[in-house]
């Protein structure tokens, strides 16, 4: 396969770090987002292209392996990681087609999957972590009848990346598993973290033994224009100079569709408006949202026409004089 050089994709030196990763991907996504070249074929490959760049170098597990492998990388990450009877290439948005099989799956924080393992024991990372010790992300072998008792079969853990955008609104994922086709469902609000659970979806028992379960993590991939903090947004809006001084209205960008915001006369640049109900529904409960917090960043004209001039030096002398007499 064709070497992918993510470095050079995202602009950066391959020692950069975590930081200069984030804001060149920051800066590319804006660049070449959609909603910025609408219909604009070669803008939406580059947009993946660095999507796909940072979901690696992002990640200090994957670029290490990425750094070791070079263009034998992709063929590890086909091969590798990834529970044997899955097609995980087959990952699509969308209903499922005629043969489709709903799952039934169960969803929360690593915290609140605690339970499912007779409760009070060790944290769901580490009943993980203790499953796939040694396994190098491999599947597993299935159970073992020790003198003809039940064993029941592994689970599984697998990575699901969304937008921001679907994190919003819920997502629907398509796996193909035996030849089925199975429907997952991730609810609105989920997480970095989120973990919808797959019943009887993982190895088969031995003896009579219950089927794995399934467990999908839930990545939510960076935002080119909303950073968001548990459940809150944080967007930054553009305000013109004359708009900042004199007050007016601005139009700021949500996950539901833009809103239209008062600017105060006098309004300094970085000040913060917090727009209530506005920010991420709330996992568990779905009628509720956190807040977006928009921060004014006043936009200073580059350049001056005559007349603008004129009248900018006007004011810079009426303000020195202590403002109009009467």
């Amino acid at each position: 396969m064709e070497y992918k050089d993510y470095y050079k994709t995202l602009g950066v030196d391959r020692n950069a770090d975590e930081k200069e990763i984030k804001r060149a991907f920051r800066r590319l996504a804006r660049k070449y987002h959609p909603d910025v070249n609408p219909g604009d074929a070669a803008a939406e490959e580059q947009f993946k292209a660095v999507n796909e760049a940072y979901e690696v170098l992002s990640d200090s597990e994957k670029r290490a392996k990425y750094d070791q492998l070079g263009s034998a990388y992709h063929d590890w990450a086909r091969q590798g990681g990834r529970p044997g009877d899955f097609d995980w290439g087959q990952w699509t948005g969308g209903a499922p087609g005629p043969q489709g099989q709903r799952v039934h799956v169960r969803y929360g924080t690593p915290e609140d999957l605690q339970d499912l393992f007779g409760g009070g024991g060790s944290a769901f990372s580490d009943f993980f972590s203790q499953i796939f010790a040694g396994m190098g992300g491999q599947r597993g072998q299935q159970g073992f009848d020790f003198g003809g008792r039940a064993q029941d079969g592994q689970s599984y853990e697998q990575e699901v990346q969304i937008t921001l955008e679907e994190a919003y609104h819920g997502a629907t994922r398509v796996l193909q598993k035996d030849g089925r086709r199975l429907e997952v469902q991730i609810p609105a609000g989920a997480r970095s973290g989120t973990k919808v659970r797959m019943a009887g979806e993982g190895a088969p028992g031995a003896a009579g033994g219950q089927a794995g379960d399934l467990y999908l993590r839930v990545e939510v991939l960076p935002d080119a224009r909303f950073e968001r903090q548990n459940d809150d947004l944080y967007v930054t809006v553009p305000v013109d100079l004359y708009t900042a001084i004199l007050g007016g209205q601005v139009q700021v960008p949500t996950l539901s569709g833009p809103v239209v915001l008062t600017i105060p006369s006098g309004t300094q640049n970085g000040r913060t408006f917090r727009l209530r109900g506005k920010g991420m529904p709330r996992l568990r409960h779905r009628s509720q949202y956190g807040d977006l917090l928009a921060k004014v960043e006043v936009q200073l004209p580059a350049r001056l026409g005559p007349r603008e001039r004129e009248l900018f030096e006007e004011l810079r002398r009426v303000s020195r004089e202590g403002g109009e007499r009467p």
